[in-house]
């Protein structure tokens, strides 16, 4: 057993080339061979949101607080709230963030294959990312 304590990590920034805006990754966590599942706590500030990428295992988001927007490829952007479960397939092109006027928090959490857990893309356009939300 292994407890990482809370603030026992420092805060990192979500670098410049996978993300827009203010991005802060908080307690990332891996498991021990031959387990490969990894994740971390990632806040989003207001409109801030990740680029385009896959995962090759696909990925799990659990949205601990705020408001938040996903969208796939070829799909309409949606709103996430704090208890909401996303799934992303293995190899689906998305990405996810906060809403233009309240930051998000989620806990991401993704299988590494083959040491490999994310395939970055190109940025979400200030367009994409502004399009209408789908109406439940």
């Amino acid at each position: 057993m292994n407890i990482r304590r809370s603030g026992s990590q420092p805060s990192a920034k979500g670098p410049a080339d996978y993300f827009t805006g203010t991005v802060r990754i908080d307690a990332p966590f891996n498991g021990s061979s031959p387990a490969r599942v990894g994740g971390a706590t990632v806040t989003f500030e207001p409109a801030a949101r990740t680029a385009w990428h896959t995962h090759p295992l696909g990925q799990t988001l659990i949205v601990l607080s705020g408001l938040g927007r996903v969208q796939r490829e070829g799909g309409p952007v949606e709103e996430i709230r704090p208890g909401d479960i996303v799934w992303f397939e293995p190899g689906e092109k998305h990405w996810h963030g906060a809403s233009p006027s309240a930051a998000m928090t989620h806990v991401a959490i993704a299988e590494a294959l083959d040491g490999k857990v994310v395939d970055w893309m190109e940025k979400v356009s200030d367009a994409d990312y502004g399009a209408e939300i789908r109406a439940d």
